[in-house]
């Protein structure tokens, strides 16, 4: 008997290998797998950019990156060029083999890092599928099954609208089972403002901003929560007033006061407020989070992980941030497709807070036909992180073609 109890654990080591091993694809060995050629397309006049790599086997990964990828096809292409013939299993080298050829040619951010995070990405889903694992488990394992998001609300795309707007927001946030909730405090058509190149915040705007944000917090009350979003709009006057303003409304965090290229600005409004400060959307590679983090400039960091670098140069943020006990809440303004990216990086690190997430998912049927999944996209205000091999998310180019802009290439 004991012979046979001392047998078992090895008999089923043995089944799991084996179904392992029936899993993996077996048109050649992961060692022969190479990349054959990059594909791309837009969105949004070119503010998203959507990357295919195909391979040797019958397989082929996605990614997407935002904001700084208009009129980049001809640097994908360029990128895709480097990655012919080479294994996409060797993620990093790849990232880094491309990150190094382009010192001269603005490697440290923008463009040229944006276009580089949707190859990354692409990179990693590519793997993911090849070997038969979700990303989250190339990334190290996973510390959640799901990841809160809160909902921006978006009020930007109204006129001025007023406190009882962002009630109603906040409202509708809620009952559709969000609880956090973001709103922008900037507003260019405030009759208040002294000029519109003015940085600092009139007696007006001031007043305008508590008294939206005051009605959103009594519209849903002291449990969800409230985070404010100035885009980098103001001074640092503008973002120390700001700040100590909403201190008895109990924001979760004041989102970017000033621009992101001074980070000493920064630390001068956090240690000035109890209101959390939080920035990093417009910040790329984990140089770029380096002082912040080191001189305590903020207290919540924000990247953009369709922008930053892509999902190994998040967890690496993240880490970073994580030796500050800084929380980790990336900015996201991509498709389902980055959202789910984005939700295995937040999967895999200890420090993540919460992920944005859009109310066009909601209202806009563009998001839904770009894009092919399985199940619901939210549940209870949470992202359920996929279990399929890869990202779990794929570009759908029929529905993308619908609006694509024009005289750009579509995946050629």
């Amino acid at each position: 008997m004991a012979g046979a109890i001392g047998m078992t654990p090895i008999t089923m080591f043995g089944k799991e290998l084996e179904t392992a091993v029936d899993r993996t694809p077996k048109s050649s060995m992961p060692t022969d797998l190479k990349i054959t050629d990059v594909k791309c397309g837009y969105i949004r006049n070119g503010s998203s950019l959507f990357v295919k790599i195909y391979s040797n086997q019958d397989i082929w990964g996605c990614g997407e990156g935002v904001d700084a990828t208009p009129g980049t096809y001809h640097l994908v292409k360029m990128m895709g060029r480097q990655l012919e013939g080479k294994n996409p299993l060797n993620v990093h080298m790849l990232f880094e083999d491309i990150r190094r050829s382009g010192f001269f040619r603005g490697a440290q951010a923008g463009m040229y890092v944006a276009v580089l995070t949707a190859i990354e990405t692409a990179l990693w889903d590519l793997a993911g599928k090849a070997l038969g694992l979700p990303v989250y488990q190339l990334l190290g394992g996973k510390f959640r099954d799901s990841v809160r998001v809160y909902c921006d609300t978006a009020l930007y795309q109204n006129r001025l609208p007023t406190p009882e707007d962002f009630a109603n927001a906040a409202k509708e946030a809620k009952d559709m089972g969000f609880t956090a909730i973001k709103f922008d405090l900037d507003q260019a058509n405030d009759p208040g403002k002294y000029d519109k190149y003015n940085w600092t915040a009139s007696p007006a705007e001031l007043q305008r901003m508590y008294d939206q944000v005051a009605a959103a917090r009594e519209a849903v009350g002291p449990d969800i929560d409230i985070c404010c979003d100035m885009h980098g709009r103001y001074d640092m006057v503008s973002g120390k007033q700001v700040a100590k303003m909403m201190e008895p409304l109990k924001l979760m965090w004041l989102e970017e006061p000033v621009p992101a290229e001074n980070p000493d600005a920064y630390r001068y409004i956090t240690e000035s407020t109890t209101t959390p400060i939080c920035a990093g959307e417009n910040l790329y590679l984990a140089h770029g989070f380096r002082r912040l983090l080191e001189i305590g400039a903020v207290d919540i960091i924000m990247p953009d992980i369709q922008k930053a670098g892509g999902l190994g140069e998040a967890q690496r943020i993240a880490n970073l941030a994580n030796l500050y006990y800084v929380p980790f809440a990336p900015h996201m303004v991509a498709s389902y497709l980055g959202a789910m990216a984005a939700a295995h990086v937040c999967a895999s690190v200890p420090n993540f807070m919460i992920l944005e997430w859009q109310i066009y998912f909601h209202k806009n049927p563009m998001f839904e036909e770009v894009v092919d999944f399985d199940g619901p996209m939210l549940v209870d205000g949470f992202l359920p992180i996929s279990n399929k091999p890869g990202i779990g998310v794929e570009i759908n180019e029929k529905g993308m073609k619908k609006y694509a802009p024009k005289d750009v290439p579509f995946f050629e």
